[in-house]
């Protein structure tokens, strides 16, 4: 199953605005990092219900934030979720941004980036888009040293990339970017059964659900276009 056709049952049903509250966990976090200032234009890669453009347009006054995904139903549902007039949602895939060189100051993805078919390709496409200085804010929840997040492979019928922390960095740098910096932020809301409840959603014991949220949580790594 491709990409888009796994993310448009994902949308039909209404799991859009699940992954929203489940993200927002950790992406509040890394958004309130951004250097997103008035009048700048922020795209959104994998906007899925399109929730931080809309947060990024709220609080920081973006002048433009564009939602892009490969799945045309997350990007119908996106759009139908805000009447702002400055916020619009493309339905498209992360190899052939339809942006011209230079036009964008800022890039959020937040759980979407390891489904790209060519993840090399795709940070090559940022650096072209991305004016001097700007930033790409990558989160991801699935990578190698995410254990506890590897099982998704066989929940999710489509291709995922698993690199390490140390790879995220050595790929920003090979395709131009300047690594600003790198951390894991910790979900410290997801809700942990008491140790008699397990197993549970997976997870053998409290120890590895612990491991997985409050320890391992989200990775960010922060490129920027010299």
């Amino acid at each position: 199953m491709s990409v888009s056709e796994e993310f448009d049952e994902w949308a039909r049903d209404g799991r859009d605005e699940g992954m929203e509250e489940r993200h927002w966990h950790t992406a509040k976090h890394a958004l309130s990092r951004m250097p997103v200032e008035e009048g700048e234009t922020v795209l959104d890669l994998g906007c899925g219900s399109g929730y931080a453009g809309r947060a990024l347009r709220e609080t920081n006054d973006a002048a433009r934030t564009y939602g892009l995904d490969a799945s045309p139903e997350m990007a119908r549902n996106a759009r139908s979720y805000t009447d702002d007039p400055r916020s619009g949602f493309l339905n498209g895939d992360f190899e052939h941004l339809p942006f011209d060189d230079d036009s964008i100051d800022h890039c959020w993805s937040m759980e979407a980036f390891f489904y790209a078919r060519d993840p090399d390709a795709v940070l090559e496409e940022l650096t072209r888009v991305l004016r001097p200085g700007g930033t790409f804010y990558c989160a991801v929840n699935y990578w190698e040293e995410s254990v506890h997040t590897h099982r998704w492979e066989d929940l999710v019928d489509v291709p995922m990339i698993r690199w390490t922390e140390r790879e995220y960095r050595e790929r920003f740098r090979a395709a131009g970017f300047h690594v600003a910096g790198q951390d894991r932020i910790p979900d410290t809301e997801t809700e942990l059964p008491p140790a008699n409840e397990f197993p549970i959603e997976g997870f053998e014991t409290r120890e590895e659900m612990v491991e997985r949220y409050r320890e391992h949580g989200t990775l960010l790594t922060v490129g920027v276009v010299p």
